[in-house]
């Protein structure tokens, strides 16, 4: 058996019945060989040599290497012992090494994965809750505690249910007994940790394992083998106690280990509980992960085989890779750890999974892609999320029609026509139209500089909302819920006090084409316009005055021409009348009839002329409109919504880091 020494209660002698003193020469002659050493023997040796700085807690001890003793009682040495140095050879003082080399691979993907995550996490935080992102961030810190610690040691947990001989097979594995068997039911109450070599103080911290629960391996073979060099075997208690504290003790450790050992016997190794609650979630670490068939000594002739191909086939049910034909994936094995058969090749395996010290960085891994897994609902969308170029087009068009930037265009088109009517009009037509709008209230001079009624700014304002609704509906579409969500807010934020804005802007554009005309008032929404150089010019209001084409001043003159022609033919004819001219009705008729004739010719043909001109000034108009609509609407709905999407693109772009170069392909 090996020493178990308790220094707090100064017992006298060891487990083994042997005098302490005798005992410690022992293991002072071992630690001289550098191939063994216990922590509290080398902490007494310190004690006794007077050239050791207690002070400092670095002990030189008799083989020449420096050891610092951690609370646990196990020694982290900073350097192998070298057995050719002379015993009394003073320390180097320009040895600056670390006691504990940390672990932290230089190469490979796992650091830019780490970094990726990390980055997520920090872009995630105010679109996603604590919860969601809470097993990320647990992985980061774990991750960053364990690349803190030895990278030469390999922390390997064995787990099982009741009765099913982990803690025989442990005991097997260090060679010695050191975790208690028997019949009564849970034997391991805690975890018990057995380490090969020096510097495993902090990794078992991590574990919060006490030091009177710290054993080293019996001297023999399986502790001077030195492909278990740097192993740290924990003996779990059972996973299916009774004892709620040992499940979770069991929980807590299996989340901190670099590997595990699973331990089943032929009545239990298809337990629900098993396979359920730990196969099946931690299918994605195969890697690190050894699946024991135990006590294979009770089955009669090809039982076993037949019992652990049947494993085989539960736990690819579990979707847990399986190591064969080299291939990366489980270790499934028989054994019996009570005799001893499969024990060596289980040792060997463990060993050149120890030598490789590869295990903690695939549990990293392993761990990285189950926290991306569990992500994935959140940051993969659903097709090709966006805001297309047809997308905004839809939303400019919905705008334009909220503001009535057609209708507007035909106001301004009809006012131009209405203006050219005015100026090349003839006198008559255009003293009836004078009068007519002085005397009948719904003339159309009157209907153009109405107000929008309620019932129009009411549609106005839902006809926005419902623009608003549907770009942030395309906008969002196959997002995954968090990001669709902050999509739809943006839009929605940006679209309060839209309406106000779309009168703003739109009066301005609408005031380039010439003076303002009105008195202000409500726009097509209901708000105040009448404020600035473009008083009254709202949506709902009355278009700018058009300006005059060069040729009206021509059309102007020939009408008077034409209006004159009318009263000289008829004053010639009323002279002829009264006798004060001499009779001759041919020619003053036909000059009072060319006047007559000619008037509307030469109104009918402006009209003509300004058919042209009149529809592109309305087109004019109505793109102004347009234009200041699709302006407001971008700045105030499109741009916020495109920071989103630009954000969950980021987002994105880091968790496809983060799952590139997945081991498990999740």
């Amino acid at each position: 058996m090996t020493a178990v020494t308790d220094e707090d209660q100064g017992n006298s002698t060891t487990e083994t019945g042997e005098p302490k003193e005798k005992e410690k020469e022992k293991q002072e002659a071992r630690s001289k060989d550098g191939r063994w050493d216990d922590g509290l023997i080398a902490r007494r040796a310190a004690a006794a040599d007077p050239r050791g700085d207690s002070g400092t807690g670095h002990s030189r001890t008799d083989g020449g290497s420096t050891d610092s003793t951690g609370p646990s009682g196990l020694t982290d040495p900073s350097a192998p012992a070298d057995p050719s140095a002379p015993a009394d050879a003073p320390p180097d003082e320009d040895d600056v090494r670390p006691q504990v080399e940390a672990y932290g691979p230089s190469g490979g993907p796992l650091p830019t994965r780490l970094d990726a995550l990390r980055e997520l996490v920090g872009l995630s935080r105010a679109r996603l809750d604590r919860d969601t992102l809470a097993e990320a961030g647990r992985v980061l810190d774990e991750a960053a505690a364990r690349q803190r610690l030895s990278s030469r040691h390999t922390v390997v947990a064995i787990a099982g249910a009741t009765g099913s001989g982990k803690s025989t097979l442990f005991n097997a594995l260090a060679g010695t007994q050191i975790s208690d068997t028997g019949l009564r039911r849970p034997t391991t109450s805690q975890p018990i940790a057995c380490s090969w070599t020096d510097g495993a103080a902090g990794l078992l911290d991590r574990l919060a394992i006490p030091g009177r629960l710290r054993r080293r391996p019996h001297p023999g073979p399986a502790a001077f083998d030195e492909a278990l060099q740097g192993l740290v075997l924990v003996d779990l208690p059972d996973h299916d106690s009774a004892a709620t504290a040992h499940r979770d003790q069991v929980d807590r450790v299996l989340a901190l280990v670099d590997a595990v050992i699973w331990v089943v016997d032929p009545e239990k190794y298809a337990d629900a509980a098993l396979h359920e609650r730990y196969l099946r979630p931690l299918a994605g670490h195969a890697e690190v992960t050894f699946v024991v068939l135990n006590q294979i000594d009770r089955l009669p002739g090809e039982a076993a085989d037949l019992v652990l191909d049947d494993l085989r086939r539960l736990l690819d049910e579990d979707g847990m890779a399986l190591g064969e034909h080299g291939e990366p994936g489980a270790t499934v094995m028989s054994l019996s750890a009570l005799t001893g058969d499969g024990v060596p090749e289980l040792r060997e395996m463990v060993g050149r999974f120890v030598q490789d010290r590869t295990a903690a960085t695939r549990r990293l891994s392993a761990d990285v892609d189950a926290a991306a897994a569990r992500l994935r609902p959140v940051y993969v969308a659903e097709g090709r999320p966006g805001l297309g170029e047809r997308a905004r087009e839809e939303f400019t068009d919905r705008l334009a029609e909220a503001v009535g930037a057609a209708a507007a265009g035909q106001a301004a088109e009809r006012e131009w026509r209405r203006n050219a009517g005015r100026a090349c009009g003839t006198p008559w037509l255009r003293l009836w139209r004078w009068y007519e709008s002085r005397g009948l209230p719904g003339s159309l001079d009157r209907m153009g500089q109405a107000l929008a009624p309620p019932e129009e700014e009411s549609t106005a304002r839902q006809r926005v909302e419902q623009a608003v609704r549907t770009v942030a509906d395309d906008a969002s579409a196959g997002l995954p819920a968090p990001w669709a969500q902050a999509v739809r807010e943006a839009a929605f934020n940006g679209a309060k006090g839209l309406p106000e804005a779309l009168d703003d802007l739109a009066a301005k554009a609408a005031a380039v084409g010439g003076s303002a005309k009105g008195s202000g008032g409500s726009g097509r929404f209901g708000t105040a316009s009448g404020r600035g150089p473009a008083s009254g010019v709202a949506l709902g209001g009355r278009p700018a005055k058009p300006p005059r084409p060069k040729w009206w001043p021509a059309a102007v003159l020939a009408q008077v021409s034409m209006t004159l022609l009318q009263v000289f033919g008829g004053l010639w004819l009323l002279g002829q009348i009264v006798g004060v001219l001499e009779p001759g009705l041919v020619v003053p008729a036909l000059i009072m009839l060319a006047g007559v004739v000619g008037g509307p010719l030469v109104e009918w043909s402006c009209a003509a002329a300004i058919r042209g001109p009149a529809r592109r000034y309305g087109q004019d108009a109505e793109r102004r409109l347009r234009e200041a609509a699709a302006g407001c609407g971008r700045a105030r709905v499109l741009d916020p919504v495109s920071a989103e999407l630009a954000r969950y693109r980021e987002v994105r772009e880091r968790y496809v880091a983060v799952t590139e170069f997945s081991t498990t392909g999740q």
